[in-house]
């Protein structure tokens, strides 16, 4: 019994790691924000996004697993321009999110330490936390790492939305309070820094396929586990989604309160949640948030720099990135993300917000650049599309792009619809 639960384990890896990467931004922040303001009425949007976006994500297993490259290996097979594209998108990409993320997670490591730091001192405790433990342990640590945050996450989530479901929340609701429409132009700079990291920025898909190659190297794993550990991942990002929108809707929504920005602004979320759940949560709730923000620097830290270090060793022509130039990209990349959280250090928010908005613009690029890749090489039957995936695809593809046509109407030329 305990061989077998041990096998079960050894399973799941990219695929719960690509999770951790999700479950920060977007769902702390994001899926949180959503329920606040709208109530529930965005919950089947967001499914939505996952929905079609999965393609996108699944492609890093399709072809990973066909021809044990990884999904940057097949950019490079499609020309240099498209790999010179990801990489200069990735670089860009890979310092704005670690500086986000990183610095969202500082400001929620202050409610365990009991003297005063700045958040510039507690985003580099978690930035040299993070290169220290990947540093030390490499794949296989962080591997275990991000699946003891998952489990404990999803539990105290859970856990979180009953409290809530059970709790009377009425006292917080404003008497003459109007449930505002998600469905108008004035959301849409919301529902664009949504859409930017629901449930990860595409390109996590290409860090994924790394992780899975180095799966493939120290694992016998098939095509049926590593589909099996993508699915119940991305699935279980999904449903943490909902339950973050949970929290939202059945906390915050028709209340006064008002987001702020800086550490202020995690702080402000643990309190309002406390407030209402009782105060003896507040632990557990800043706990929950800064699990999904430390799994998400951790990974995000180490995809990053295993992404971009493989793209530039492909750039010289060399077959793969050695582990001096992936511990060299880490370092620099985090360098450069610290260097920006000193210089938005008073703007957490307006950090993250830029962080998705960014994520949303270059999302519809690298969702075709997997669905070209996906639909020019040869897969083995147990990894093919079959006919709904690819109407999912197109479909992805069409509402992405139509989506992204829409944003810059709106921000460069409302005129166009009657702004």
């Amino acid at each position: 019994m305990i061989k077998k639960i041990k096998n079960i384990y050894k399973i799941f890896g990219p695929g719960i790691l690509m999770a951790t990467a999700a479950i920060g931004g977007s769902h702390l922040v994001s899926s949180t924000q959503a329920g606040a303001l709208f109530g529930w009425s965005l919950a089947i949007f967001i499914l939505l996004i996952n929905f079609f976006k999965y393609p996108f994500f699944l492609a890093n297993v399709q072809y990973t697993m066909a021809t044990k490259k990884s999904l940057i290996e097949g950019y490079a097979s499609l020309g240099n321009s498209w790999l010179w594209l990801f990489t200069i998108l990735a670089v860009i990409a890979a310092v704005v999110n670690t500086a986000a993320v990183s610095m969202f997670a500082a400001s929620l490591l202050g409610y365990f330490i009991p003297i005063k730091l700045t958040i510039n001192i507690l985003s580099f405790i978690i930035i040299f936390a993070c290169i220290l433990i990947l540093i030390a342990g490499k794949y296989n640590l962080l591997n275990n790492v991000s699946k003891i945050i998952m489990i404990t996450l999803s539990i105290a989530t859970v856990l979180a939305v009953v409290m809530a479901v059970t709790k009377d929340v009425n006292s917080t609701l404003t008497d003459d309070f109007i449930s505002p429409s998600a469905w108008t132009i004035a959301s849409l700079g919301f529902i664009v820094i949504l859409t930017g990291w629901m449930p990860a920025p595409i390109e996590i898909s290409s860090i994924g396929s790394i992780w899975l190659k180095n799966q493939i190297k120290q694992t016998n794993i098939n095509a049926k586990n590593a589909l099996l550990d993508f699915n119940v991942g991305f699935i279980v990002t999904a449903i943490l989604a909902i339950f973050f929108l949970a929290l939202g809707a059945l906390v915050l929504h028709g209340s006064a309160y008002e987001f702020k920005d800086g550490i202020a602004f995690s702080h402000q979320l643990v309190t309002m949640y406390s407030t209402v759940i009782g105060d003896w949560s507040r632990l557990l709730i800043a706990f929950i948030a800064f699990a999904c923000m430390f799994g998400t620097s951790i990974t995000v830290i180490d995809g990053y720099g295993r992404a971009v270090a493989e793209a530039f060793s492909l750039i010289r022509k060399n077959r793969s990135a050695s582990n001096r130039s992936v511990a060299v990209w880490t370092i620099f990349i985090s360098i450069i993300g610290f260097l920006i959280i000193i210089y938005f250090a008073s703007s957490m928010r307006t950090m993250l917000d830029f962080a998705m908005i960014l994520s949303f613009t270059t999302t519809p690029i690298f969702a075709f650049l997997n669905y070209k890749l996906v639909r020019s090489t040869k897969l083995p039957k147990e990894l093919q599309n079959g006919m709904f995936l690819n109407i999912l695809s197109i479909c992805g593809l069409i509402f992405l792009f139509g989506f992204l046509i829409l944003f810059i109407i709106y921000r460069w030329f409302p005129f166009l619809i009657g702004l």
